[in-house]
Parts: C-alpha cells; sequence; structure tokens
C-alpha cells in the first residue's frame, strides 16, 4: 500500500508547490517614473502592495525620460507592460512596431502652469504677446502647449518668442534669470515652487482635455502573459480610486519615492486628484477617451512629432480593461 500511495503523496506534492508558487516576476516600463505626475499611481500600488493584490508579482519599475527608452524595453521582449506618450507609441506603430494601445491613464495636461515672477506685469493670456515662454525640447508637448495658449488668447503662435530652457528645472532658472518671462512648472514642480512664482495660465482652464499618457504592450507580451497585463490595470485603478480618497496618505508616499518634500507631495496629489478639464479627471482608471487622445494627435502633428494619417480604431485594444472600462468613449 505504501509503494502504491507513494506515486499519489508526489503528484500531491507537486501540486501544492505549484498552487503556492508565486506569480512570475516581472518589471514595468513607466516613461519618467519618479519625476513627472503621470507616475505617482504606481507608486501608490507598490507601496500599498496593489499589484501583488490584484495578482501581478511586480518587482520593479523601469523609468526613462520619455517613451522611446520605454517602448524599446518592451520591443525587446523584456517588458510586458509600459505607460508613454500616445505619439511616441504612434510614431513606433507607424514605423512598424508590434504595439497596442491598450489603456488610457492621463486624460489631460492638467498638470501643467504657467508661471511668472512675482513682480512681473504679465496678469492674463493676453499679455503674452512678444513675451518669451519657456518650453523643453523641440517637438515636445510643452512647445506645442505654448502655441494653444497664445492662439487661445487670440494671437497666432509666431506672436511669442519661445526659449528652448532643456527642462523644466531649468526652466525656473532661466525665468529666475530672465531669459524667459513665463516658465511651464508641471506638478510636482508647481507645488515645489509655488509660493516664489505667480500663475498666469492653468492647462485645465485655458486648455481643452488632451490625452497625454496611454499603457501599451506588445503582441508578443499581449498572446503570453495577458493575466499580468489586466492585473497591472486592476492595481493601477485602484491606486487612482485610493488616491482620490486618501490625498495626504498617497502624497506622504509619492514623496518618498520622487524625493520631495512631504507637503509638495501632498499638495501635487491634492492637486491633480481634483483638478478636471471640461469634466475630464487627470488621471483616469483606463477606459479610452477617443476624443483626448485625437485631440493630442492633432496637437502632435501640427509640431511635427507625427505625420502621416493615423487611424486609431487599429492601434486600440480593449481586451485588458475591466469589463465597465470597455466601451470608448
Amino acid at each position: 500500500m505504501r509503494a502504491h500511495r507513494l506515486p499519489f503523496c508526489l503528484a500531491l506534492a507537486c501540486w501544492a508547490s505549484v498552487a503556492i508558487a508565486p506569480a512570475q516576476a516581472e518589471e514595468i516600463a513607466v516613461g519618467n517614473y519618479a519625476v513627472s505626475a503621470n507616475g505617482m499611481p504606481y507608486a501608490v500600488a507598490m507601496a500599498k502592495g496593489f499589484f501583488q493584490l490584484e495578482g501581478a508579482n511586480v518587482t520593479g519599475i523601469i523609468t526613462s525620460a520619455g517613451g522611446g527608452t520605454s517602448l524599446r524595453n518592451m520591443l525587446t521582449g523584456s517588458v510586458p507592460f509600459g505607460e508613454v506618450n500616445p505619439g511616441a507609441v504612434i510614431s513606433a506603430i507607424q514605423q512598424g512596431a508590434d504595439l497596442k494601445i491598450i489603456s488610457d491613464d492621463v486624460l489631460t495636461v492638467g498638470e501643467f502652469i504657467w508661471a511668472v515672477k512675482l513682480d512681473s506685469p504679465i496678469k492674463t493670456l493676453k499679455d503674452f504677446k512678444g513675451k518669451k515662454i519657456g518650453y523643453t525640447n523641440p517637438k515636445s508637448t510643452s512647445v506645442a502647449l505654448a502655441a494653444m495658449l497664445m492662439e487661445k488668447a487670440g494671437y497666432t503662435a509666431a506672436d511669442a518668442e519661445y526659449v528652448r530652457t532643456g527642462g523644466f528645472g531649468e526652466g525656473v532658472a532661466a525665468l529666475d534669470l530672465g531669459v524667459i518671462d513665463i516658465a511651464p512648472l508641471p506638478e510636482p514642480l508647481w507645488s515645489k515652487y509655488k509660493t516664489q512664482y505667480r500663475p498666469v495660465a492653468t492647462a485645465s482652464d485655458a486648455l481643452p482635455p488632451l490625452d497625454n499618457v496611454v499603457g501599451v504592450t506588445t503582441a508578443e507580451a499581449a498572446a503570453a502573459k495577458g493575466d499580468f497585463i489586466r492585473a497591472v490595470i486592476r492595481a493601477r485603478r485602484r491606486a487612482v480610486i485610493y488616491m482620490k480618497q486618501n490625498p495626504d496618505e498617497a502624497g506622504d508616499i509619492v514623496a518618498k519615492v520622487y524625493n520631495i518634500e512631504p507637503e509638495v507631495g501632498r499638495s501635487a496629489v491634492r492637486y491633480l486628484t481634483t483638478v478636471v478639464t471640461d469634466g475630464i479627471p487627470y488621471w483616469g482608471e483606463g477606459d479610452i477617451h477617443l476624443e483626448g487622445l485625437k485631440r493630442m494627435v492633432a496637437l502632435q502633428t501640427s509640431i511635427g512629432a507625427l505625420t502621416g494619417e493615423v487611424d486609431l480604431s487599429k492601434m486600440i485594444d480593449t481586451q485588458f480593461l475591466p469589463d465597465d472600462l470597455k466601451a470608448i468613449k
């Protein structure tokens, strides 16, 4: 009897070891993580254990200065999920990359505030004419938004001078030195410096909803790691909801990851969880907002970051979203 029971016991032990084995460890890629506001929900999801609760064993978050590096990590097969600017994704798809937009994560550019020195004579958008407006780099979102602000004020884009600063932090220095008259200060930079400068325009008031960050995966990862991708999206959604309900605790988590003061983290999270643009929140839960994506495509095309025809319907795949978020708005 013992001899007959041995195979059964071995089989039972093997089944038990599989049942209790943790999910395969994976990293995800988030553009400008621990620097820009888009990635804050991932910091909260990591700290609160939301990835593990949803069944995704996320062991680390790979960051990069923009979407290019994140996409390269994905295309080499090392990362199944990434969050990047839609322009970078679309450009890669146009060049033959087998990628799909699978979630809509940042629905507006509501993190942007354009500020001046406290003693500046610039009071409204009408005062932007003939002034020097800072932006980070050519074909960046910041230069495109500056041109949109000029049009909002009733001018042409050529009615202002645009000065490259190389970064948002460098823009603050340029403003102090008088190299520029107006600087874009996105969160959390604005919360850090808001007592030292005066806001003149906010994206939430002056601009329409513009989708700024999307979730993306490859065809290979979609076929092999669908459950992991779904769990990542659910965990991020849980983090967004948590941040709205607990902005100060979430702000403290963000402060540690982003290496900023706790009050700066709290201020940034409070602002970004309450700011709305035409009724649209800053952080989405994943559902696709097509009109905002179309506006961003038009904006990227206007500055030459995108060329040719863009058929978003062929680039979007909603299969990884929770059922209540699959409808495209």
